[in-house]
């Protein structure tokens, strides 16, 4: 991915780019995406791309395995994050689903995984400290909470489900407050030319729609060129 691809993605938001993939593929029916409501630390920061790092974490139990493991891991997991390409965006699966408790995305962790070069994160867990995160490090969840519980991770480096959205390491993911869609390796060289098309396309409705005195006549011819360009 060269840098005019990479600031294109970050000035787009996660619908467009469900849009262009599907006109790279030239069909509907791409379906490597987000299901249900996700929520956004921080709505008006755009959107987080990057290549997936991965793991799994757990906090509703104590865990079971000795502390000095726990510990050991926890560094792992860290090391885990620091490496890899960049940009990169932390891909979290908190495998208590819908009974997350533990914020593992609070104020302290955040602010360590933006030092370590990570450009955001996703995950169907918790964050907090809401207001305290900072800034350039938006946080897409699954809930807010006040509490880590026993937070610990589980799995580093494997593959991670989240808003049954399936992730493995490295894959490049485009997430927002609409949710996230993992960009595939074989679309890249040919999804800038697709995103600018998209664009050009949707103009064809929205111009005409913005100006004074539009009116029946003009959206159907507008739609008409609209239905003739569009996947």
């Amino acid at each position: 991915m060269n840098d005019k691809l990479l600031a294109l993605l970050r000035r787009v938001d996660t619908p467009t780019v469900c849009n262009a993939i599907e006109v790279v593929e030239g069909k509907r029916g791409f379906d490597r995406f987000t299901r249900g409501t996700v929520l956004c630390s921080d709505p008006a920061a755009g959107s987080i791309v990057g290549y997936a790092r991965t793991a799994k974490i757990a906090a509703l139990a104590p865990p079971s395995e000795e502390s000095d493991v726990i510990r050991a891991r926890r560094m792992d997991y860290y090391r885990h994050m620091s490496e890899g390409p960049r940009p990169a965006v932390a891909v979290i699966e908190d495998v208590d689903g819908v009974d997350a408790i533990g914020a593992f995305w609070g104020e302290i962790n955040t602010t360590v995984h933006k030092g370590l070069g990570l450009s955001g994160a996703l995950t169907n867990g918790v964050m907090r400290d809401l207001g305290d995160l900072p800034d350039g490090f938006p946080v897409i969840a699954g809930s807010v909470g006040p509490s880590h519980g026993f937070v610990h991770v589980k799995e580093i480096g494997t593959p991670v489900t989240a808003f049954g959205l399936a992730v493995v390491e490295g894959e490049l993911i485009h997430a927002d407050r609409h949710g996230a869609v993992v960009i595939p390796e074989d679309y890249i060289p040919d999804l800038s030319e697709a995103l600018h098309k998209l664009l050009d396309t949707e103009k064809l409705v929205l111009e005409p729609a913005r100006e004074p005195g539009f009116d029946f006549a003009k959206f159907k011819a507008a739609w008409e060129a609209f239905e003739k360009a569009r996947t």
